[in-house]
């Protein structure tokens, strides 16, 4: 009788922000269709090591399981991804799981993304609206621009392009890629553009848009296929003209 196919794991786990990391390998069953969430929820249902020995339940963020809330994000195999989305059967053995090293580690799997959270503050990623009663409909996107607009609104704050992008660490403050095409989404809005000049001044100080090293891996990676550089090289041209308008003192200037 042959033996019964397994699937095996590398995790790499972190009991709390100040302890050292350390790897631990489980062996599971093999199921058809298995993606990385339902190996991880096998390891905290039955907490049992490659070495039979009892541990403590592997942690990691999830929410939706369907790539649309970007909580699951960790590296998988080297790669940063959403674990929801990463199927067991087009992965190499052993797969190896480590977090995100981008954003300081909870435990475990789980990060603390309070930076892009924080960056995403500062650059007003939102439309400001006074009331909470209905004001009617809103003025209209023209369809042509409401297409790409449509293709940057994607974005799932999974904190992937950051992952990837080389001048987000812990010695530099640049906001990275995700909070620079907000910042493009919002103030193509006929609303939104009501703050438009208070986010390119946002993006123009310490740690904005000229901390971006065009190193591209943001656009590579991005699970959504969001046109980041794109939005970076257009909002590159708005940060000038902000500049010449600050300068000039002129509120009529093209942009």
């Amino acid at each position: 009788m042959s033996e019964k196919k397994t699937v095996e794991f590398i995790i790499t786990r972190q009991d709390n922000p100040e302890s050292a990391p350390y790897d631990e390998k489980f062996v599971l069953p093999y199921r058809p269709n298995m993606n990385v969430i339902s190996a991880l929820m096998e390891i905290r249902r039955n907490p049992v090591n490659a070495n039979g020995e009892k541990t403590t339940p592997v942690t990691w963020d999830m929410n939706c399981l369907e790539e649309v809330c970007g909580a699951c994000s960790m590296i998988i195999n080297g790669k940063p991804r959403q674990s929801c989305t990463a199927l067991v059967d087009q992965l190499e053995q052993p797969i190896r799981l480590k977090p995100m090293k981008t954003f300081p580690v909870i435990r475990d799997l789980q990060i603390d993304r309070s930076r892009m959270f924080d960056a995403l503050k500062r650059v007003k990623a939102w439309i400001p609206i006074d009331g909470t009663y209905d004001l009617g409909p809103g003025p209209r996107m023209p369809e042509k621009k409401r297409q790409w607009a449509y293709e940057l609104s994607k974005c799932m704050t999974c904190g992937v392009c950051l992952e990837a992008c080389p001048n987000v660490n812990d010695k530099s403050n640049f906001i990275g890629p995700a909070p620079i095409s907000q910042v493009r989404l919002f103030n193509t809005h006929p609303t939104g553009a009501m703050n438009k000049d208070e986010r390119l001044e946002a993006l123009m100080g310490e740690g904005g848009i000229e901390g971006c090293g065009n190193s591209q891996n943001c656009v590579q990676s991005c699970p959504k296929g969001i046109p980041l550089t794109t939005s970076i090289a257009a909002l590159n041209r708005s940060t000038s003209l902000q500049m010449f308008k600050n300068f000039f003192g002129s509120d009529h200037m093209v942009d």
